[in-house]
């Protein structure tokens, strides 16, 4: 993948931490996964989610893998019908675990499950684990995979969705404590498929951050199951408000969006807003973004350079 110099300066340079998954800034509520005989209209195409998460290469302490809310059954998840899923975590790290190709793509084929396995649990329903945490670990962040272009050593989280029919709604943390969430000093997370859930109110606005970088002429994103539930919107420091074209149930839509020079080497604000129309409950969206290669484009938990801010140009005209 071509993502270069720039992206390593980046981490360099954004100190900020950035291990809770969904992030604060990214106004998401859960990240969901659904059991694999699931119906793909419920919002989730392949039943399947990885997440990968960077230590800096200099850090030494032991780090934790956490999980919000892991098993499927009670307050947060989406019951359809009897609650009989069972979702199935799994922690990879050393040589390959982000480097293989296969475990950058949009679909779970191959060896996309690429390195060393660390950990792996599967839950059922089980009150013991509604709204609590589960965690993995310690792991040393060496026997993450040394990938310098991501930032440091990567661990790779999987979520399947192995049997059964509701979904699983979950949250990720790393941490530098096996019972509390305290953020590893530069760490990140990313992602390059997101399944997600909206929030049920009007007017809500989440957000995902893909990088661009240098070589990026032209971008092209992929909407699953939106419901015409409102817009989703390109900003950056060149763009306000760019739409995209949106999906309807079950569906894919896609559109691209040509880079600008100024958006090179910055993170892009991807923005969904849900509207007052069709009030739809429990929506539930897959997202991607390839370049004009045909890459998978990251999204960051904390956008690499920060929250992009427009830059607009003021005109003054002179009043005779």
């Amino acid at each position: 993948m071509k993502y270069g110099i720039a992206i390593l300066l980046a981490c360099a340079v954004l100190k900020s931490n950035a291990q809770s998954v969904p992030a604060p800034e990214e106004n998401i509520p859960f990240l969901v996964t659904f059991g694999k005989q699931a119906d793909p209209s419920w919002g989730d195409d392949d039943f399947c989610q990885i997440f990968f998460f960077t230590v800096p290469a200099d850090y030494k302490q032991a780090v934790y893998l956490r999980v919000f809310d892991p098993d499927c059954g009670g307050q947060f998840d989406e019951d359809r019908g009897g609650f009989n899923t069972i979702t199935k975590f799994s922690v990879y790290g050393g040589d390959a675990c982000i480097t293989h190709k296969d475990a950058r793509q949009m679909d779970p084929l191959g060896n996309f499950r690429s390195g060393n396995l660390l950990a792996s649990k599967a839950f059922q329903v089980d009150p013991k684990y509604d709204g609590a945490w589960y965690t993995f670990g310690p792991f040393n962040p060496t026997e993450g995979e040394l990938a310098e272009k991501f930032g440091g050593y990567v661990f790779k989280v999987i979520c399947e969705g192995v049997k059964g029919d509701d979904g699983n709604l979950y949250r990720y943390f790393m941490s530098t404590h096996a019972d509390k969430n305290i953020e590893v000093e530069g760490g990140n997370a990313f992602t390059f498929e997101y399944s997600f859930r909206l929030h049920p109110e009007a007017w809500q606005t989440s957000h995902v951050y893909p990088y661009v970088d240098d070589k990026v002429i032209s971008l092209r994103q992929n909407n699953f199951d939106w419901d015409d539930d409102g817009f989703i919107k390109i900003y950056s420091i060149a763009t306000l408000a760019f739409p995209l074209l949106t999906s309807g149930d079950n569906k894919w839509m896609q559109s691209e969006y040509k880079v600008k020079s100024d958006e090179r080497g910055t993170s892009l604000d991807i923005q969904f807003t849900k509207n007052d129309k069709l009030k739809v409950n429990n929506n539930n969206v897959v997202f991607y973004i390839t370049n004009q290669y045909g890459e998978f484009l990251p999204f960051w938990t904390m956008p690499i350079g920060g929250v992009p801010v427009y830059k607009g140009k003021a005109k003054v005209t002179a009043i005779e």
